[in-house]
């Protein structure tokens, strides 16, 4: 989906609300507050892609993510009279550890509303950095609604996740650093939400290096920015269901909309399936810890193979804020996609030896047995018989059809779901 030539045109004037001098002037403000993250090669993710790949770990930033970045310079330059008055904000957890993390070091008081769901991590890590936490509803956008009324009833400044040109200018100076580290870069893929840390890091490469090829990615079931650019104005995307909380954004905000309609080379989507991969790939192979949100560009490049991607390719690792059980979670949902993890049930004779029987031909197939589940009741299980549940390791696709396949050789029923 390119960002030029196949849209309605913009409904306002192509002039950028944010400029390059922005974002280095953000970059003087930010000095020695945020740390220049690395940008690490991935020989494993260059073997996918069939060029250079290097990943730029934002996941490594203060506060976990990029939004420190914004936060900061946005709450930095208000009036003292402003920063009196306090902040609020709405974040399911990354933008309200960078708001916190920013008022903290500004000595401003911070009101955040977060989400029921919240990842525990976020909270907890929000909290220590002093700000008050409400929350309300299940998503980003009930909780803006709640912080534009705190906003309304006490002063308190609104900090935007995305929408304002200062939150832009900060999530930029990302886009500096991938310059100053990768400067033959080529193309350059970037997660989005709300589109600030997209918009911001287009606005500086389009400026230093326009032929440099940027690509935005979202999570499909969150996937605003496809309808929007398909309408020519911000559109909202109704039921959103992802795990990338960090990317849950229902509708782009009017600021980073216009810079990625002009300068986004391109707006591309994945699955959950290839999210779950993509963190388990980073995880396995570069050493990383990277939440959902945040392994959106890697999700995507794994999903090349085959296609000709202009390299060095740099990818933005967005956040590395991850709930432990959900990392649990999507690990085993990881592996199962990737053919590595095989669940299912299968009924034998009730009598000794027949567990031992199925254990030994598993063996035999080279499958190492996880977890294993015993049921002898149930309205549909005879009283001779015995209803087995397998968790079971696998090293692959190949493989697990090879193990279902000489399980139903030595005549086994199997049972799925």
């Amino acid at each position: 989906m390119a960002a030029s030539g196949r849209y309605p045109a913009p409904m306002a004037s192509p002039s950028l609300s944010v400029t390059l001098d922005d974002v280095r002037a953000a970059q003087d403000l930010l000095s020695g507050v945020v740390r220049p993250t690395p940008l690490e090669y991935s020989r494993a993710l260059a073997e996918r892609v069939g060029a250079e790949v290097f990943l730029k770990c934002e996941n490594l930033q203060r506060a976990g993510s990029f939004k420190i970045r914004g936060a900061y310079t946005r709450m930095s330059r208000l009036s003292d009279e402003e920063k009196a008055r306090g902040v609020v904000a709405a974040s399911a957890g990354n933008h309200a550890q960078g708001v916190a993390l920013a008022a903290q070091l500004l000595g401003i008081r911070a009101k955040v509303y977060m989400p029921h769901g919240a990842p525990m991590p976020k909270l907890v890590a929000t909290r220590a950095y002093g700000a008050e936490i409400e929350q309300v509803g299940t998503t980003i956008d009930e909780c803006l609604v709640k912080a534009r009324e705190w906003e309304a009833e006490t002063g308190a400044v609104l900090i935007h996740p995305f929408d304002h040109p200062d939150i832009v200018a900060g999530q930029g100076t990302c886009g500096l650093e991938i310059l100053e580290q990768c400067p033959d870069v080529r193309t350059i893929v970037v997660s989005a939400g709300g589109g600030g840390l997209l918009a911001g890091i287009a606005t500086v490469v389009k400026a230093l290096k326009p032929d440099v090829r940027i690509v935005g990615v979202q999570a499909e079931q969150a996937a605003a920015y496809p309808l929007s650019l398909a309408a020519g104005k911000p559109v909202a995307f109704e039921n959103m269901q992802t795990m990338a909380d960090g990317i849950a954004v229902g509708m782009p905000g009017d600021v980073p909309y216009g810079l990625v309609r002009e300068l986004v080379d391109g707006m591309e989507t994945v699955s959950e399936e290839a999210l779950s991969r993509a963190l388990l790939f980073l995880l396995e192979r570069a050493k990383l810890v990277v939440e959902p949100a945040g392994a959106a560009a890697v999700a995507h490049l794994l999903g090349t193979a085959g296609r000709h991607v202009d390299g060095p390719v740099v990818a933005v690792l967005s956040g590395g804020n991850i709930d432990p059980l959900l990392l649990l979670r999507i690990i085993r949902h990881g592996m199962a996609s990737a053919g590595r993890y095989l669940q299912f049930r299968v009924r034998v004779p009730d009598k000794p030896g027949s567990l031992a029987r199925l254990l030994a031909d598993l063996a035999s197939a080279d499958a190492n047995v996880l977890e294993v589940e015993h049921v002898r009741t149930g309205t549909t299980i005879r009283v001779d018989e015995v209803e087995i549940g397998l968790q079971l390791e696998t090293r692959g696709h190949e493989h697990c059809e090879e193990v279902l396949r000489a399980l139903r050789t030595k005549g086994y029923q199997l049972k799925f779901g």
